[in-house]
């Protein structure tokens, strides 16, 4: 597979952005990094606010997608746990894009801010479906499907201060736990029942 120029500036600048930071990390620094010139680096982007746009993009482009999938299962159960499970193996495989998506948002402007929260919006009205589809249907208790879906995503973004790809666990396997947490709660069972 051949991998453009510009695909190569987006993964080596995400990788910098998301070891550095990207305020700490200068056009310079990325193309020295590549091999490349300012100048031809600025040949395929015009800034590295315009680098942190294109990588942000895409991010959430790969993570509406992974969404998309599981909000076409009918169960809301299966498709709540096939979407946080999307989003948990979205961001490992794509960790240097996911965190400085995440990270970098305060730092574009208010237009370019504007761009990337129409997909991430996109993407939460997808966790809402699912939620809402499963309090329509009496599978999910009534909850404020708003309220719940920041939640869950909450859970899942938060994963970018502790978890490290390579580590002891997987990322859809913290998923996993935080989608039997929410299912469960934390209240146990036989104590509610003696309580009845």
């Amino acid at each position: 597979m051949v991998t453009t120029t510009k695909a190569r500036i987006l993964e080596e600048a995400a990788k910098l952005f998301t070891e550095k930071g990207y305020e700490a990390t200068s056009v310079q620094d990325v193309a020295q990094a590549l091999g490349l010139s300012k100048a031809a680096l600025y040949h395929h982007f015009r800034s590295k606010e315009e680098i942190l746009l294109a990588i942000s993009l895409q991010a959430l482009e790969g993570l509406v997608r992974a969404g998309e999938e599981a909000l076409a299962h009918p169960d809301p159960k299966e498709a709540l746990l096939r979407f946080m499970e999307a989003h948990a193996r979205y961001f490992e495989e794509n960790y240097p894009f996911f965190v400085t998506m995440l990270q970098g948002i305060k730092s574009l402007s208010p237009e370019n801010r504007a761009l990337t929260n129409r997909l991430r919006d996109r993407h939460e009205a997808n966790l809402r479906a699912i939620l809402r589809r499963g309090v329509e249907a009496g599978v999910f208790r009534p909850v404020d499907v708003a309220l719940t879906g920041r939640a869950v995503l909450s859970l899942l973004n938060w994963m970018i201060r502790w978890f490290r790809p390579g580590g002891p666990m997987r990322a859809v396997e913290v998923a996993r736990a935080y989608h039997d947490l929410i299912l469960r709660g934390l209240e146990d069972g036989s104590t509610r029942a003696q309580g009845a």
